[in-house]
C-alpha cells in the first residue's frame, strides 16, 4: 500500500492517471446526452476550455457551454463563453437557462457544508440536469495535495507541512497565513453528504486499485 501511495503521490504519474479518468468519466457524461435534443447549452461551474479541448468536445455541433470562474477568461473557441461569478450565487443566469449543468472537482473547494449546499441548489436552479464529479473523501491519498491522509490530519499540521514541503500542485509556502488559507480552502466530500446533497441522483462509485477514488453525481438525465 506504501508503495503504491507513493508512486501515486508522483505528480507526472497522478497528471497522467488524472487524464485517464476524466476521460472514462467524460464517455459516460457523453452516453447520458446522445438522445439530448439539440441545440444543447450547458454551464460548466468552475470549468475551464482546456478541460473541454482535451475531451475532444469543442467540435460539437449544435452545443454551446458557458464558463464560469470567479474571473472571466478569454477563450478562443466559438462554442465557448467565459463569465465571472461565484459557484454558491448564479444571479446573472436565469431559471433553467441551461439544459445542463456541470461541474468536474469544484465543488470541494467552495467553502464549507452549506456553500456547497449553495452551488448544488444554483445548479439545480439554472438547469434540469446536473452532472457532477469530485473526489472521495476516505479515498486514501488527498487529491489536491497528494499526501496519504492528509485530509485528515488537524491544521496545524496540514499548515506545518505546506510550510515545509512542496505538496503536490502546490509550492512550498513561506507565508503562514497562505497557508492556513490553503488548507482550508478545500473540503472533501463524502457519499453519505453527496446522497444529503443530491438525495434523488445516481451516484455513481469511480474505483481505482479497489477504493472509490471520486464520486459521480448524475440527476435528472
Amino acid at each position: 500500500m506504501k508503495g503504491i501511495l507513493n508512486r501515486l503521490a508522483n505528480n507526472e504519474q497522478a497528471n497522467s492517471l488524472a487524464d485517464r479518468l476524466r476521460k472514462r468519466r467524460f464517455a459516460l457524461f457523453r452516453s447520458l446526452i446522445t438522445d439530448l435534443p439539440r441545440p444543447l447549452k450547458i454551464i460548466d461551474v468552475g470549468g475551464t476550455e482546456n478541460y473541454w479541448e482535451k475531451m475532444g468536445f469543442l467540435t460539437e455541433k449544435d452545443v454551446s457551454i458557458s464558463l464560469v470562474n470567479l474571473s472571466a477568461r478569454k477563450v478562443k473557441h466559438k462554442n465557448l463563453q467565459s463569465y465571472a461569478g461565484d459557484a454558491r450565487n448564479l444571479r446573472q443566469f436565469d431559471d433553467q437557462s441551461f439544459h445542463i449543468a456541470f461541474s468536474n472537482s469544484v465543488i470541494e473547494h467552495v467553502g464549507n457544508f452549506h456553500d456547497q449546499q449553495s452551488m448544488v441548489r444554483e445548479m439545480r436552479r439554472v438547469a434540469p440536469r446536473i452532472y457532477l464529479q469530485t473526489p472521495n473523501r476516505y479515498f486514501p491519498l488527498e487529491p489536491h495535495f497528494l499526501f496519504p491522509f492528509f485530509q485528515f490530519l488537524p491544521l496545524r499540521a496540514r499548515v506545518w507541512l505546506l510550510m515545509n514541503f512542496q505538496l503536490g500542485w502546490y509550492p512550498r509556502f513561506t507565508d503562514t497565513r497562505e497557508a492556513i488559507k490553503t488548507a482550508k480552502s478545500i473540503r472533501l466530500l463524502s457519499h453519505n453528504e453527496l446522497r444529503i446533497l443530491f438525495p434523488m441522483a445516481r451516484i455513481y462509485r469511480e474505483k481505482f486499485l479497489g477504493f472509490t477514488k471520486s464520486f459521480v453525481v448524475v440527476e435528472g438525465f
